[in-house]
C-alpha cells in the first residue's frame, strides 16, 4: 500500500536537494573561487545544457559551507512559474538556514528573509532557465535589489533570465560565468578521462577529444563512460563527431545500449517523470523490481541525482531525460501514452489534481483530464488559479471544449483574468453562437459581460448590462453569481455610487463561500477603493493587503497574489513613501497589469514606477516607461491610457521647469472624449491625475497666479460635488502653492495648514512630495511658524520632519519672479559643463550623470560647482532657472 505525501513534503524534498558530489569530478578550483568571492552580487552561471553549471555551483557551495557560510539549494522546474509554489520552497530554504522561524504566526514577504538577513548565506537556484512567470521574476529580482553585503545569490541557467542583467552589470553587481568559461581546458580534460577511464586513453587520443567536444562537459562524460567499455579506443574516438545534440544522442546510446534490456525498459518508461521514487515507479513498472533498479543507478552515477530526503528519491538529469524521453516517443509512443496515463491515475488516487490533470494531457486522454478538471473546475476558480487553468485549456486540442459547455465558460473566467478581456469575449462569443440557448452558458454569460465591459473601460454599459443581470433570478453558478455581484460592486464604486456599492459587497460575502479566495480579493479591493475615494488611506492600504495575501498562499505577503489586488496595494504602499517596497511589488505586478491589460491597472503601475525612476535622477528609465504606457494604449485603443502616458510626462517637464514641453504634453493629453467621463466616474488612475488638474498645475508653475487660482476654484468646485477627497487635497495644495506666488503667504499658510493637519493623520506623503521642492519650501515655512508659535501637536511634528527629510535639499527661498532677471554667464562653459547642465535641467541625479557621462560622481560634483560659478547661482535650482533664461537649455 502506498504512502500518501503531504504535497509540501514532497516540494521541499524534491526542490531543496543539492546534487551529489562524485569522486570522479574535476575540482574547478579558480571558477570556485570567482564564485566565492562574489559575495553581495548576483552570480550568473549560464550556459547550454551539459556544460558542468550545477557541478561547479555544487563546488562552491560546498567550499562556502567549509567557510562556515550557510547555503541552500532549490532546483527549479516547470512548475515553480505557480508563484506559491516557488515562495513555499523560498520559505523551506529560509527555515534550513534560520533565517526566520517557520512557526511565527506573522507571515513574512517572500524576498524579506533573503534581504534582512544577519548572517552570511548562500542560495543557488539551479535550472533557472525553466521560470519565466513574471510573479517569481518579480521575487527574484527583488532578492538581488537588496543582497546582504556578506551573502550570495548563484543562479545556474541555460538562458539569459529576465532580470534586468544589464542594469546589473552597469552596476557592478553581476558575476558571470558563461559558455566559454565553462569549457573543460586540455589539462582538465586530460584529468577527468584520467579519473574516468584510467591511463589507458593516450595523450593523442585526450586532445583529439578535447577538440571535438570542444571542453563540452555533458559530451566527455558521455564519452568517458562509453570509453571505459571499448576494447579499441582509439577507433572510437575516431568515429566520435558531429553536433552538440547529434554528439549527445549518439553518446547516450552508447550508454543506454549497454545497459540490461530490464534496465533500459526502466530509464525509458520512468523518464516522463519529474521526481522518481520507488511508489510511483512501481505504479508505472509493476512488474519490476523499481527500488532494486534505482538503487542500481544510483549506485553507478548514471545520470541519477539522488535527492537528499529521509525516503529515497532521485531525479534525471535533465540531458539525461531529454534524450530518455525522445526516445521513448520514437520507439515506443503508444507506450509513452500508456505511461503518463498510469502516472495521472496515481497522482488522483493520490489525492493531487494537478499533476494528474498534467499527465492526461500529456498523455493525450483529453477526455480522462477534463473530466478531472470538471470536477475541480470550480474549487479553482474559487481558488483563483487563473493561470493554471489558462495554461491547460491552451494545450488542448482546437475544438475540444465544444463538448463540454461548462469547461468551456471556465476558460473564459480564467482567459479573461490571464490574457485580457478582450480574448476573453472572443471566447465568450463562440461559446454562445455554438451553444444557442443553452441555459448554462447564457447564464455564465449574463454574470460575465459587466466585467468584461468594465475590464475593457466601457464601464457605463457595464453598469446596464450589469443591472438586468442582477433583475433575473440567480443562475445557481456559485462562482458565476457571485462575480456579478463583486464586478457590480465595483462598476458602481467606479460610477460613484458608494451606497450601491457597498450594499452589492455585503451580498457578495453573504453569498460567498468561505473558501473562495477569489471572490475574498475581490470584495476586500473593492472595499478598499471606497475608502481611498474618501481619504481614508490607512483603511484602504488594510484592505489592499487583505486582498493580495487573499489568494493562493497566506503565508507570504505581497508578491503572489492577483494584479487586481496588487497594483492598488502597490499605490497605497507608494503613498506612505515606501518606494522600495512600491518598486518590489510593482516589479512583480506591472508586467501581469500590462499582460492583463486593465486600464487604471496600467497606468498606476507605469506612472509609480516612473516617479520613483525620476525621484531617484533615473530619468531615462522614466521616459521609458510612459513610452511603454502609450503604446500599449495605441495597441488596446483605449484613449485614456495614451492621455495618461502624456499627463505623466508633463508632470516630469513641470519638475525639470520646462513650461514649453509641459504645455504640449498636456495639449497631447486634452482628449474631450475622455476628460467628459470625470463628471460621472471615478475612474482610480485620474483621482489625482487629470487634464484640469495638470492644466491647474502648470498656472500654478508658469502662468499667472490669479489664473491658477481660478483653474483650481473651478476643478474644487467638480471634486467637491463628486466628493473626490484626495483630489480635493491635491487641490488645496496648489491653492497654496498659488497664493505664495501671488504674495498672499497669510492664506498661504492657513490653506497649507488645514490640509498637513488632515493629510498627517492618513499618513499621505507622495501626495506632496510628487509636486516638487516649491511645495517643499512651503512645509518648511510652515514648520517654523508651527515651530514658533509652540502648539504643534507630535503628530504634527513628527509628519513634517518626515516630510522634510522626503523631500531634501530645499531651496533657502521660494523663487522670486525676478530672480532670473539678474542671469548673467561669468565664462564660457566647457563641453562637459553644457552636458552636464542639460542633464541637470532633465532631473537626473548626480549618480545617473556620472553613469551617463561614464566619470565618477566626484567629477559631477565638480562640475556642478563650476556650473554655479559661472552662472552666479547660488544652488541647483537657480542655476537651472539661470540657465533657461539665457537660452542654454530648454
Amino acid at each position: 500500500m502506498s504512502t500518501r505525501l503531504h504535497p509540501a513534503t514532497y516540494w521541499a524534498e524534491s526542490k531543496l536537494a543539492p546534487p551529489a558530489a562524485h569522486s570522479k569530478q574535476v575540482l574547478r578550483a579558480s571558477l570556485r573561487d570567482l564564485i566565492a568571492a562574489s559575495a553581495g552580487k548576483l552570480t550568473l552561471v549560464r550556459a547550454p545544457a551539459g556544460f558542468g553549471k550545477s557541478t561547479i555551483m555544487n563546488q562552491a557551495r560546498l567550499m562556502l559551507e567549509d567557510k562556515g557560510i550557510a547555503t541552500a539549494w532549490i532546483s527549479l522546474d516547470r512548475s515553480d512559474n505557480d508563484a506559491s509554489r516557488f515562495c513555499h520552497c523560498l520559505d523551506h530554504a529560509a527555515c534550513s538556514l534560520g533565517l526566520w522561524d517557520q512557526q511565527r504566526s506573522t507571515p513574512l514577504d517572500a524576498a524579506l528573509p533573503w534581504q534582512q538577513a544577519t548572517t552570511p548565506y548562500a542560495l543557488f537556484l539551479d535550472d533557472f532557465e525553466n521560470v519565466h512567470e513574471h510573479t517569481v521574476l518579480g521575487i527574484v529580482r527583488e532578492i538581488i535589489a537588496q543582497l546582504p553585503r556578506r551573502c550570495y545569490l548563484i543562479i545556474g541557467t541555460r538562458t539569459l533570465p529576465q532580470l534586468g542583467i544589464a542594469r546589473l552589470r552597469s552596476r557592478d553587481m553581476l558575476e558571470e560565468l558563461d559558455g566559454e568559461r565553462l569549457r573543460f581546458t586540455l589539462e582538465e580534460t586530460q584529468q577527468f578521462l584520467r579519473e574516468t577511464s584510467g591511463d589507458g586513453v593516450s595523450p593523442s587520443l585526450v586532445q583529439t577529444l578535447h577538440e571535438r567536444t570542444e571542453g563540452w562537459v555533458a559530451a566527455l562524460w558521455l564519452a568517458s563512460l562509453a570509453l571505459s567499455r571499448q576494447a579499441d579506443k582509439a577507433a572510437f574516438v575516431e568515429r566520435f563527431s558531429g553536433s552538440h545534440r547529434d554528439i549527445a544522442d549518439y553518446l547516450a546510446e552508447e550508454v543506454v545500449y549497454r545497459e540490461s534490456p530490464e534496465m533500459q525498459d526502466f530509464l525509458l518508461k520512468t523518464s516522463i517523470l519529474r521526481q522518481l521514487d520507488a511508489s510511483v515507479c512501481a505504479a508505472l513498472l509493476p512488474r519490476l523490481d523499481s527500488n532494486a533498479l534505482l538503487e542500481r543507478l544510483n549506485d553507478s552515477a548514471l545520470f541519477l541525482i539522488p535527492l537528499a530526503s529521509e525516503r529515497q528519491a532521485w531525479r534525471y538529469h535533465s540531458l539525461f531525460s531529454d534524450y530518455l524521453k525522445r526516445e521513448l516517443h520514437a520507439r515506443m509512443p503508444e507506450e509513452a501514452a500508456r505511461l503518463h496515463l498510469a502516472a495521472a491515475s496515481w497522482f488522483e488516487a493520490q489525492g493531487r489534481p494537478v499533476p494528474a490533470i498534467d499527465h492526461a494531457f500529456e498523455g493525450g486522454d483529453f477526455p480522462y483530464g477534463l473530466d478531472m478538471l470538471s470536477a475541480h473546475a470550480e474549487e479553482f476558480l474559487q481558488r483563483g488559479r487563473m493561470r493554471l487553468l489558462a495554461r491547460w485549456f491552451a494545450s488542448l486540442p482546437g475544438g475540444l471544449l465544444h463538448e463540454r459547455p461548462e469547461l468551456q465558460m471556465a476558460a473564459v473566467w480564467a482567459i479573461c483574468f490571464t490574457y485580457g478581456p478582450w480574448q476573453a469575449e472572443t471566447m465568450l462569443r463562440e461559446a454562445l453562437q455554438q451553444h444557442a440557448g443553452d441555459a448554462a452558458i447564457e447564464a455564465h454569460a449574463d454574470c460575465i459581460w459587466p466585467m468584461l465591459l468594465a475590464m475593457q473601460d466601457r464601464t457605463a454599459e457595464g453598469q446596464t448590462v450589469g443591472k438586468s443581470a442582477l433583475q433575473r433570478p440567480p443562475t445557481g453558478l456559485h462562482f458565476a453569481d457571485n462575480t456579478l455581484l463583486t464586478a457590480m460592486a465595483h462598476i458602481t464604486t467606479i460610477m460613484g455610487q458608494p451606497s450601491e456599492a457597498r450594499a452589492l459587497l455585503q451580498a457578495a460575502r453573504e453569498q460567498s463561500r468561505s473558501t473562495s479566495t477569489f471572490q475574498h480579493m475581490y470584495t476586500e479591493t473593492t472595499e478598499g477603493l471606497l475608502d481611498m475615494q474618501e481619504g481614508r488611506l490607512r483603511q484602504a492600504a488594510a484592505r489592499f493587503r487583505l486582498a493580495v495575501d487573499s489568494t493562493h498562499s497566506l503565508r507570504y505577503n505581497h508578491t503572489h497574489g492577483n494584479a487586481w489586488a496588487g497594483v492598488f496595494f502597490a499605490y497605497v504602499v507608494y503613498e506612505v513613501n515606501q518606494l522600495e517596497q512600491a518598486e518590489h511589488l510593482l516589479n512583480v505586478y506591472l508586467p501581469m497589469a500590462r499582460d492583463v491589460g486593465l486600464p487604471d491597472h496600467m497606468i498606476l503601475s507605469h506612472a509609480m514606477r516612473a516617479r520613483i525612476a525620476f525621484w531617484r535622477g533615473d530619468v531615462d528609465t522614466a521616459l521609458a516607461l510612459l513610452t511603454e504606457l502609450e503604446f500599449v494604449g495605441h495597441r488596446r485603443k483605449i484613449p485614456r491610457v495614451v492621455a495618461a502616458g502624456n499627463l505623466e510626462r508633463a508632470r516630469f517637464y513641470t519638475l525639470q521647469r520646462n513650461a514649453q514641453a509641459a504645455k504640449s504634453e498636456l495639449l497631447k493629453a486634452n482628449l474631450p472624449e475622455v476628460w467628459a467621463r470625470e463628471s460621472h466616474e471615478r475612474m482610480f488612475a485620474h483621482e489625482t491625475e487629470s487634464y484640469g488638474l495638470g492644466m491647474a498645475r502648470w498656472e500654478v508653475h508658469f502662468g499667472q497666479p490669479a489664473l491658477a487660482l481660478q483653474r483650481i476654484d473651478e476643478q474644487l468646485a467638480l471634486a467637491t460635488h463628486t466628493r473626490r477627497q484626495p483630489r480635493m487635497h491635491l487641490l488645496q495644495l496648489l491653492r497654496s502653492m498659488a497664493l505664495a506666488k501671488q504674495g498672499d503667504l497669510t492664506n498661504a499658510m492657513a490653506v497649507l495648514g488645514q490640509q498637513l493637519s488632515a493629510l498627517a493623520e492618513e499618513g499621505f506623503m507622495r501626495l506632496l512630495l510628487d509636486e516638487g521642492p516649491e511645495l517643499g519650501v512651503l512645509v518648511r515655512r510652515y514648520q517654523t511658524l508651527q515651530q514658533d508659535k509652540h502648539h504643534s501637536s507630535p503628530l504634527m511634528q513628527e509628519y513634517l520632519a518626515r516630510l522634510l527629510q522626503a523631500f531634501g535639499p530645499l531651496p533657502e527661498e521660494p523663487e522670486a519672479p525676478s530672480a532670473a532677471n539678474d542671469a548673467i554667464l561669468l565664462e564660457a562653459l566647457t563641453r562637459k559643463e553644457a552636458r552636464v547642465l542639460t542633464l541637470l535641467a532633465e532631473g537626473y541625479s548626480n549618480s545617473a550623470m556620472a553613469e551617463k557621462l561614464f566619470v565618477s560622481d566626484s567629477t559631477v560634483r565638480t562640475h556642478l560647482r563650476n556650473i554655479n560659478t559661472k552662472l552666479n547661482a547660488g544652488n541647483r535650482t537657480q542655476a537651472v532657472a539661470f540657465a533657461r533664461k539665457l537660452g542654454l537649455v530648454p
